[in-house]
């Protein structure tokens, strides 16, 4: 899901204070009136030397960012794995993964080892998810993946291209419709919980399901240019190494909830086609 609430990567506090050429790894800087006691020759290394990159000052970059995405997405195909074994295990990941994701969401300061335990979890929900509609309905799971994979690498082109970009008012209307769609999915899954109605899917089911399916995968594919938008704001306003977790999170989050959403939309199709 999107990190764009947080303010962190919205700040400019994090923004390095040391000067261009004023100071590389391991030196040692020199105040006016340290100055005269330095010889023109230390005076010039000192004002000739690289300034310290982001890595060397603590600051978050772009590797930090997909290094810690890609650990998180190894433990959510660990858990996958795990979960499409025990599909037994799929109704209590989906909760816990729940009360991990508000945990992680309302936390201040990023906890990686909670993070991780969020994307394992989710893991084992989708992993036993695809596994039992994977029964259902055989190649399912490849398609889902495929076509998250296509949809996210469209949805980052466009954002480099600066076509589709994060505006105040598409954001202020995506959050509308989140809240939306989160009583609907609140309402479907709490009548489906009481056997109120019938079917996999309860009332997301036939034409209906598929629009609110094809209603949840574009503001899946906002919610990623959101997660890009404050990516790039945190690099660039110098937030601290450590809120790379967080972005990873939010990356985690935004692409497991679009990876449900299209095996859902296939699983309709493919039933509406029998």
């Amino acid at each position: 899901m999107a990190i764009g609430g947080n303010p962190v990567f919205n700040s400019k506090s994090f923004r390095s204070q040391t000067q261009p050429g004023s100071a590389g790894p391991g030196t040692t800087l020199a105040y006016p009136g340290q100055q005269a006691d330095m010889s023109p020759q230390q005076l010039q290394d000192l004002y000739t030397q690289r300034s310290a990159g982001p890595a060397e000052t603590g600051r978050m970059t772009y590797a930090d960012v997909i290094n810690k995405t890609v650990f998180s997405f190894g433990l959510l195909l660990v858990g996958a794995y795990v979960g499409w074994q025990l599909p037994g295990l799929m109704l209590p990941a989906v909760l816990i993964g729940l009360v991990l994701g508000l945990v992680n969401s309302f936390k201040k300061e990023p906890s990686p080892a909670l993070i991780l335990l969020y994307a394992a979890v989710e893991g084992v929900f989708i992993g036993g998810l695809s596994g039992v509609l994977e029964s259902m309905y055989p190649g399912i799971a490849v398609q889902a993946v495929a076509a998250t994979l296509s949809v996210f690498a469209v949805t980052l082109v466009l954002y480099r291209s600066g076509k589709y970009r994060a505006t105040p008012k598409m954001t202020k209307m995506f959050m509308i419709a989140m809240i939306g769609y989160l009583v609907f999915s609140l309402v479907n899954f709490g009548m489906m919980m009481f056997g109120a109605i019938e079917g996999m899917f309860g009332m997301r089911s036939g034409w209906f399901g598929l629009a609110i399916g094809a209603l949840a995968v574009l503001l899946a594919t906002y919610a990623l240019v959101l997660d890009f938008t404050s990516i790039e704001q945190g690099v660039r306003n110098g937030a601290p190494e450590k809120y790379s977790w967080t972005a990873a999170f939010g990356l985690t989050v935004t692409m497991v909830w679009l990876y449900v959403e299209i095996l859902r939309i296939i699983a309709i199709i493919r039933e509406m086609s029998q």
